[in-house]
């Protein structure tokens, strides 16, 4: 019997607080696990489900659990003055920013129905964003052992408008991406972004000198998204 499910659930959970939007990520991961270790025990097994949330947060920096405190480039009384909330992630990566005017993805999948290979799954979501960015006249790239979607930048390093941390366990993901749209790049200037001092950050906004809907680019994204992960259906 073919147990794979390559069917996917889009959720748009709008503009939330890091934690909820963390709960809410757990409350799924929790339930495809629960059922993947249920089916060690039965003859007939049960299809795990995949999930796609879209998010926008409310502004938070966040830091993988092998990031580095010290790109952090502010204290906490300060982020407590400009309402900006922080937190320790247990997603690879170093900082980030979260905040209005990104589109951040998070993908709870069973790779068990598509294919088990972190390294393929990095390389994949890139794409995503890399095809999704070429829908609006914008060239992004991959930089070798520096997973992320970058734009060049004249003459200078290149910018990165997209960042990525991960988690996976039993092959199954949480957390993602988050595309930098119409974010207020002010805020990456209290971080060493990713953990990287000689190159900066983009949007989308900045690239194209305009401001564009969140909602059309979610749209182009889980197109992208269904196309390269090979999704059956969407529900």
């Amino acid at each position: 019997m073919n147990n794979k499910n390559k069917k996917l659930i889009i959720k748009d959970l709008g503009k939330i607080s890091y934690q909820y939007g963390l709960n809410q990520q757990e409350k799924y991961f929790s339930e495809i696990i629960k059922t993947k270790k249920s089916n060690y025990k039965k003859e007939q097994l049960s299809k795990t489900d995949n999930f796609l949330l879209f998010v926008e947060h409310y502004p938070v920096y966040t830091l993988g659990k092998s990031g580095d405190i010290n790109n952090l480039l502010t204290n906490m009384e300060s982020l407590i003055e400009k309402n900006i909330e922080f937190f320790k992630t247990n997603r690879g990566g170093d900082i980030t920013f979260h905040g209005p005017g990104q589109v951040v993805v998070y993908p709870i999948l069973d790779l068990d129905n598509f294919f088990t290979d972190i390294h393929k799954y990095l390389r994949t979501l890139e794409e995503v964003i890399i095809t999704t960015l070429s829908d609006y006249g914008i060239s992004g790239f991959r930089i070798s052992g520096q997973t992320g979607v970058w734009v060049k930048n004249g003459k200078f390093s290149p910018k990165k408008i997209c960042a990525f941390g991960v988690r996976a366990s039993r092959w199954v993901t949480m957390h993602g991406m988050s595309l930098n749209v119409n974010t207020n790049l002010d805020y990456f200037n209290n971080i060493v972004p990713c953990g990287i001092n000689d190159k900066g950050v983009t949007s989308m906004k900045e690239e194209l000198g305009k401001k564009i809907l969140l909602s059309e680019v979610k749209k182009s994204v889980a197109r992208h998204f269904i196309n390269l992960f090979e999704i059956e259906a969407k529900i």
